[in-house]
């Protein structure tokens, strides 16, 4: 879910769509494609449609799942930062968690929970959709151990140490103010028993210095949930630069790459910087929840078009990883029902992958390579927390 896109953007687009070879979606289909956030949850806590059977809006539904090969979508526990430090956070995860298993509920022959890298195999060679769990925002721990064991027992599998604010755990990159110069000394305790309990740690939102502590006391490889590179956002803090990337790769993690437009190209990011300072002073002047001020943003949408990236600005960033630390490291974290209406062009929702591995093809990556990209990098990242928890 991002922080930076709160309002969704109607912009038209007329872009030629691309043409997928049968190899391309041979790919998508015969492999497990693992995209490692997908905020369904909160968009169902927003506005309740059954994702079983194809919706109308939003991007991720059953039809458009198996269209586009996804099998193990990672389903975000979003919890806002304004629920930090309250106990609404807690209740609300378990909330969400309770919409994922009403989807599996509903359609047990299309759906299933998935708590382990065994899970979305076995359920992968049965033709189910598998739901891992991972929960964007800490907060819900509450500073208590026993809350993460909770959590795990509930099927969560990764944990975003902070959202769009400092709390107990971690600053943020989105909050200038470093209360605890990176983690708090309970972020400490936590990372270590998220090892042990086998959840991965995810570095996404977390300011620079946090990540560095991170990757020192984890001692299994972490993860970048859906992050994408600053090498192309100069100064996005949100985004991971060059030397944070190798030193991901030295832990031997995994950069799951954001799809938002904002996150890929330096246009859109600046488009995004301009259209909160706007939005910003237009709320001191005119109130917040004002029909002035929403006719303000109306017109404003319709006069300032968000540039959005194209699947050529997200095959940059896969690239960018490869040649700085290898092709083992990278892989997808679209972001999908959590940037609204920014995606590129050729990926606007879940049945787009086919896009992206024809894209990977044309660039000369290999069956191989792209099978790795897709969930071999992940499914053996997810392997090691497994591991290291056995023996803990």
């Amino acid at each position: 879910m991002s922080a930076t896109f709160a309002l969704s953007v109607v912009c038209a687009s007329h872009v030629a769509a691309i043409t997928v070879s049968e190899k391309a979606n041979k790919l998508a289909q015969e492999n497990i494609i693992i995209d490692s956030h997908i905020d369904v949850p909160y968009r169902l806590e927003e506005k309740w449609v059954d994702v079983t059977k194809a919706t109308a809006s939003g991007d991720f539904d059953y039809p458009r799942a198996k269209q586009g090969g996804l099998n193990a979508p990672f389903m975000s526990i979003y919890i806002p930062a304004s629920l930090d430090n309250s106990a609404n956070s807690t209740k609300l995860a378990d909330k969400l968690i309770d919409y994922v298993e009403a989807i599996v509920g509903r359609a047990p022959n299309k759906f299933a929970i998935a708590t382990s890298s065994a899970d979305v195999q076995q359920q992968f060679e049965k033709g189910l959709i598998s739901l891992p769990l991972g929960m964007e925002n800490g907060s819900p721990i509450q500073g208590d151990l026993a809350n993460l064991k909770h959590f795990y027992d509930r099927g969560i599998r990764y944990i975003t140490l902070a959202h769009s604010m400092a709390n107990h755990i971690s600053d943020s990159s989105y909050d200038l103010r470093r209360k605890w110069k990176g983690l708090s000394p309970f972020g400490k305790e936590l990372v270590k028993e998220m090892n042990n309990l086998g959840i991965l740690v995810d570095i996404s939102h977390v300011s620079d210095a946090a990540f560095y502590q991170a990757i020192e006391i984890s001692q299994t490889p972490v993860i970048a949930s859906h992050s994408s590179l600053r090498a192309f956002t100069p100064g996005f803090e949100r985004n991971m630069d060059d030397a944070m990337i190798k030193a991901l790769g030295k832990n031997g993690g995994v950069v799951q790459i954001n799809f938002g437009s904002t996150f890929v190209t330096k246009r859109a990011n600046a488009w995004s910087k301009n259209r909160r300072a706007e939005q910003k002073k237009a709320a001191e002047k005119l109130g917040k929840d004002s029909d002035e001020f929403k006719a303000f943003i109306t017109k404003f949408n319709k006069e300032n078009p968000l540039p959005y990236a194209t699947l050529d600005s997200v095959l940059d960033h896969i690239d960018h990883v490869v040649k700085l630390i290898g092709i083992d490291h990278v892989g997808i974290g679209s972001d999908y029902d959590g940037v609204g209406d920014s995606l590129p062009t050729d990926l606007k929702d879940v049945s787009t992958y086919p896009n992206l591995i024809q894209g990977l093809l044309d660039r000369g990556y290999s069956d191989n390579d792209i099978v790795k990209i897709l969930a071999g990098n992940f499914m053996r990242v997810w392997k090691a927390n497994e591991e290291y928890a056995a023996k803990h």
